[in-house]
């Protein structure tokens, strides 16, 4: 393939995808005006000012927020867990939830087990 050619088909591959993303915006302006029509003929209908509207949807955006905070007021906070397994050789502990440590991986690769490393009550 020559320089020319190459360069002669991609320009028109470029008009091509030009002409394509036009197609589409027009599309979707076609399918988005009527349901913003809609949307203006129902705010009408019950009087709902754009204000109205702007509270609505910043009230949507709060709610983990809110979750969090009332989670934290209502005393439902989650105590820490307490540690299971503890390595005699340098202290670290674990909890036994989540992934394993390194120091319990291995030791059980080198045949331990894990009750060997419980910490007794």
């Amino acid at each position: 393939m020559t320089r020319t050619n190459y360069s002669l088909q991609r320009r028109k591959l470029e008009k091509e995808i030009e002409k394509l993303q036009k197609q589409a915006a027009a599309l979707e302006q076609k399918q988005r005006a009527p349901v913003i029509n809609d949307i203006v003929r129902k705010m009408r209908e019950f009087d709902i000012t754009l204000e109205e509207l702007e509270t609505a949807l910043s009230r949507r955006k709060r709610p983990a927020a809110k979750r969090a905070t009332k989670a934290a007021s209502s005393g439902t906070t989650r105590a820490p867990v307490a540690p299971k397994y503890r390595d005699p050789d340098t202290g670290a502990t674990w909890t036994g939830r989540g992934r394993a440590p390194r120091w319990v991986v291995e030791a059980e690769a080198q045949g331990k087990s894990r009750d060997e490393f419980l910490i007794e009550k």
